[in-house]
């Protein structure tokens, strides 16, 4: 290769290195975004409660942990369900539940269970089904939790957190409620105390839109 071409081909490879340069970076903001993105809160139910509107409740299909024990008007609306060993939000159609994620690493759960609890002995024989999402949890951890407060309600379980992700969900506890046309109606985030608890199983019985309130305090996602 002659001088001159030499001296060419040096000139232009501070250009490629440049060129290289951008495209990684390129790369690495583009993977940054797609993080953040992939991470992102779904906030569709929330923005439809501010709104007025009553959005579809999201989709499940989960193992039973523990079947519970039902009241008369919720055993013969879900007599099929219960001997079932999944549960479905479509087996739910006509009946107004109560949606609650938890997990028995989480701190404020425990203060909030036995609220959950006296709640649904209250609530449980007008209709309104109280149901436990157990999430992101060890098995055994979980049934040890549901026996130490004497939790008699129905809960199903995700080892992960996908239904979780579907219905927005920021941390442990939450709590959704939801009509019997399997629309949502009211939303908790955290501890939800007996006057926010009422007002949610009301609105789910009535089909009545309430929308996001704040409780008590959360634990975040692992």
């Amino acid at each position: 290769m002659g001088t001159e071409a030499r001296h060419e081909a040096g000139g232009r490879w501070p250009q490629v290195r440049r060129l290289l340069a951008i495209v990684v970076v390129i790369g690495f903001l583009g993977l940054l975004a797609y993080g953040l993105l992939s991470k992102a809160t779904n906030t569709a139910i929330d923005e439809s409660l501010t709104n007025g509107i009553a959005p579809p409740a999201p989709s499940f299909e989960l193992p039973v942990l523990e079947p519970g024990r039902l009241p008369a008007p919720l055993g013969q609306q879900l007599k099929a369900t219960k001997a079932s060993e999944e549960l479905s939000l479509a087996e739910l159609r006509g009946t107004p539940f109560v949606l609650n994620f938890w997990a028995s690493w989480c701190i404020p759960c425990r203060e909030e269970a036995p609220i959950l609890e006296r709640g649904w002995r209250r609530f449980g024989p007008r209709g309104v089904l109280f149901l436990g999402l157990n999430m992101q949890d060890l098995t055994g951890d979980a049934r040890n939790f549901l026996e130490e407060f004497a939790i008699t309600y129905p809960t199903i379980r995700d080892q992960g957190n996908n239904v979780a992700g579907d219905y927005g969900v920021t941390g442990v506890p939450e709590t959704y409620f939801i009509s019997a046309r399997g629309r949502v109606v009211d939303h908790v985030i955290g501890v939800v105390d007996p006057s926010l608890l009422a007002s949610g199983a009301r609105a789910a019985l009535r089909g009545r839109i309430v929308g996001t309130a704040s409780g008590g305090a959360q634990r975040p996602q692992r």
